[in-house]
């Protein structure tokens, strides 16, 4: 476990109040550091912080100004934001409790793991883990950290909990103005059908560890081809970077059982296709109508 937490403070639930801390939950995968090179020099292109008529300034000189006219500033020191008047630096309160599938995972951004900050604080931890895994319910609130408020959810995890940062609705993009333009029309039966097909083939139990950055991996190859050519141009993908066109509903078909490697989805599109040019029954033929009897 990290030697400092990101944030200590407490949970709050009505009148109970149980001091906890908050690790990161991920890490920065792997990459490839790059340095900006001026290519005439061979030298690494470096930048100062510079005031004009003045030149290069310090560090410690440099205060956050927020401009309220043109050219002049209000000057605050990382004290003075640091100790803004905010109860969610110190507390997360539990403000409302929600079903899982009631967030929309497009809110979701940045997950941390939560722990009792000492064994008195276990005991209320464990119940409200538990309150939270029985109820099926995630517990919503707002935390302040590294100079921002975020509403965040807290959920049973495990032994432990997991808290997780949650974007604001000022902060997400409405679906419907990037989605507008795709036509309602319904899709073709027998290509849904095998595509459901392809899906249940496909489908398995998620393991993060079967997926690799192979972008990486093939920059490394890139880095060790050029050192071998000693800096010669080394282009290795000559494809169009031109965007593929759409195929036709044929070709979707064609790609469909080619993925499937079967041809049970064909057979039930040809007996489908059967069933519907077979012709109708005749109907039996009407019995005649009996004569009227005569009336006395």
């Amino acid at each position: 476990m990290p030697a400092r937490p990101t944030w200590r403070g407490q949970i709050r639930l009505a009148l109970v109040s149980i001091p906890v801390e908050i690790y990161p939950a991920t890490k920065a995968g792997k990459s490839i550091a790059f340095h900006q090179v001026h290519e005439p020099s061979g030298q690494r292109v470096k930048y100062e912080k510079v005031v004009p008529g003045i030149g290069p300034v310090d560090r410690d000189d440099i205060l956050k100004g927020y401009e309220v006219e043109k050219g002049e500033y209000v000057l605050l020191d990382p004290e003075e934001i640091e100790k803004v008047k905010l109860e969610s630096r110190k507390t997360l309160e539990l403000t409302q409790f929600v079903d899982l599938k009631d967030i929309d995972p497009i809110y979701y951004d940045k997950p941390y793991f939560v722990v009792p900050a000492d064994d008195l604080a276990e005991e209320a931890f464990i119940v409200v883990r538990e309150a939270l895994k029985k109820t099926g319910k995630v517990g919503v609130g707002q935390l302040a950290m590294r100079g921002q408020e975020y509403v965040v959810s807290l959920k049973a995890c495990g032994r432990g909990m997991v808290l997780e940062t949650l974007r604001y609705a000022d902060e997400v993009n409405k679906a419907s103005s990037y989605f507008r333009d795709i036509g309602d029309a319904k899709p073709d039966a027998d290509l849904l059908d095998m595509a459901e097909s392809l899906i249940e083939k496909k489908s398995s139990d998620f393991d993060a560890a079967e997926f690799k950055n192979r972008y990486i991996d093939a920059l490394k190859g890139l880095i060790e081809e050029k050192i071998k050519k000693k800096g010669k141009r080394v282009i290795q993908d000559r494809s169009s970077d031109e965007p593929p066109k759409g195929s036709n509903v044929v070709d979707l078909m064609a790609a469909l059982k080619k993925s499937l490697g079967s041809d049970a989805p064909a057979r039930k599109a040809t007996e489908t296709s059967k069933a519907k040019k077979a012709p109708a029954k005749k109907a039996p033929p009407k019995k005649a109508a009996a004569p009227a009897k005569k009336r006395a």
